[in-house]
C-alpha cells in the first residue's frame, strides 16, 4: 500500500496521525509512507525522524494524498482539502458523522471511501483501533490538571507549620474511559473523589480506584448498550439523576462531566441552579462540551463565571498533549491499516465486521 499522511490544518490541531515508530513498522512490512513536511513538528516528532524511519518527505497536501491509496488524518478533511483528493483514494480520520453530511457527500462525489475512526466497534478484535478510548484517556487526565490550576486551593491534604489542609472535593460524572482517568488522576493528586454514571458495571470499575461511588440505587443493568455506552434516559430516571447528582454537587470543589451518547447530543445534568448552588471558587470542566456540554453553562473553547464558579468549555484536549495522543492516537491508526491490508493491497471489505462499520462511503455510495 501507498499510505499519505498531511499535517492536520484544522486550528489548534497539534496532533499527527502517524508517528515516526508506526512508519517504521509498515516500511518494514513492505508500504511505501509520504508525508508532508511538518507534518509531525506540532507533536515533537521533526522530519528528520520521519526519514530515519524510512517515509519519504514531500510538500504541501497534494504531495502528500497524490497516488496514495489511503490517507491516514486526525481530523476530517476541510472542504479544499476534500476537493483536491484523488478520486477512489480512501481516507481514514475523526470524522465526526453526525455534522460532516456535507463534508461526505463531496467526498462521495469523488468516489472516496471514508472510514470514520469514532466508528470503530466495541468488540475485542477492534480494541486496538479504538481512537475514542485512547484519545479520552488524554482527555480524562488533562481536565484534572486544568481543573487543579483554576482552583483557588490545594487538591492533596497537607500537614505545614501553618496547620493543616484538607483534601480538595473531587467529583467525576461519568465514568467511561475519560472519566475513570480523571478519577485517577485527581486520586494520585490528593483529592478526595467521588463518582457518578447510571451503568452497572460503571460501580466497580469506580470502586477500583478508590473513589466513592453516588447514587448506588439509581444504576441499572438496562442503562447500557451493546457498546458499553450509556443510553439516554426516560423523563423520570433523568428526573432522579438531576436530584441524586443537585444533592451531591453542592459540597464539591471540583467538577469533571465526561457524560456522552455517541450519536447525540450531550445529557445536561448539571443545571445552573446546581451551579450557583456550588461553594465559592469551585470548578466544573465539561468534558462534554464538543456535544453540547452536560453543564447547562458550559460555552465551547471558553471559561464562564457564574458567580465565583467556573466553568471551562474543554475544546480538543488531546491535542494539548500531542505527543502521547499522537503516539496513542497512531497505534490505533496501524492496527487499522494492518487490518485494511490483503496481499500487500488496501482492501475495504463492507463485509467485515470492523471496516463495515466504519465505512461512511464507499465505490460512490453513502452507507450512513
Amino acid at each position: 500500500m501507498r499510505i499519505g499522511v498531511p499535517r492536520e490544518t484544522e486550528e489548534h490541531e497539534r496532533r499527527v496521525a502517524l508517528v515516526p515508530d508506526s512508519i517504521a513498522k509498515l516500511v518494514k512490512a513492505g508500504h511505501e509512507v509520504l508525508v508532508e513536511r511538518g507534518a509531525g513538528s506540532a507533536a515533537y516528532f521533526p522530519d528528520e525522524q520521519y526519514e530515519k524511519a524510512g517515509a519519504t518527505l514531500v510538500d504541501g497536501f497534494a504531495g502528500a494524498v497524490t497516488g496514495v491509496d489511503i490517507v491516514a488524518k486526525v481530523q476530517r478533511p476541510s472542504s479544499a482539502e476534500a476537493a483536491s483528493m484523488p478520486e477512489g483514494v480512501a481516507v481514514a480520520c475523526m470524522l465526526q458523522p453526525a455534522t460532516s453530511k456535507e463534508l461526505v457527500e463531496q467526498l462521495n462525489g469523488r468516489r472516496v471511501s471514508v472510514l470514520a475512526m469514532e466508528l470503530v466497534p466495541r468488540i475485542t478484535r477492534a480494541q486496538s483501533m479504538d481512537v475514542l478510548s485512547s484519545q479520552a484517556t488524554v482527555s480524562g487526565y488533562k481536565a484534572v490538571l486544568m481543573a487543579a490550576a483554576a482552583l483557588p486551593r490545594f487538591l492533596p491534604s497537607l500537614t505545614t507549620a501553618a496547620g493543616s489542609i484538607q483534601p480538595a472535593k473531587a467529583f467525576v460524572i461519568g465514568a467511561g474511559v475519560a472519566g475513570l482517568q480523571a478519577i485517577a488522576t485527581s486520586r494520585r493528586l490528593g483529592a478526595q473523589v467521588s463518582a457518578f454514571d447510571v451503568r452497572a458495571a460503571a460501580r466497580e470499575q469506580v470502586q477500583s480506584l478508590g473513589a466513592k461511588f453516588v447514587a448506588t440505587d439509581l444504576v441499572s443493568v438496562g442503562a447500557e448498550d451493546k457498546g458499553g455506552y450509556a443510553k439516554a434516559q426516560s423523563d423520570d430516571e433523568q428526573e432522579r439523576t438531576l436530584a441524586a447528582i443537585g444533592r451531591h454537587i453542592v459540597d464539591q470543589d471540583l467538577v469533571i462531566t465526561t457524560a456522552q451518547i455517541p450519536g447525540r447530543a450531550a445529557p445536561r445534568l448539571v443545571t445552573a441552579a446546581m451551579v450557583r448552588s456550588m461553594k465559592p471558587g469551585s470548578v466544573i470542566v465539561d468534558l462534554a462540551a464538543e456535544t453540547g456540554g452536560n453543564c447547562e453553562l458550559t460555552v465551547l473553547g471558553e471559561t464562564v463565571m457564574e458567580g465565583s464558579v467556573s466553568i471551562i468549555g474543554a475544546r480538543n484536549l488531546p491535542s494539548s498533549q500531542p505527543l502521547h495522543a499522537s503516539q496513542m492516537y497512531s497505534r490505533n491508526m496501524l492496527t487499522l491499516l494492518q487490518h485494511l491490508e490483503k496481499e500487500g493491497a488496501l482492501h475495504v471489505d463492507l463485509d467485515d465486521e470492523i471496516t463495515g462499520a466504519m465505512t461512511v462511503a464507499h465505490a460512490g455510495v453513502v452507507r450512513r
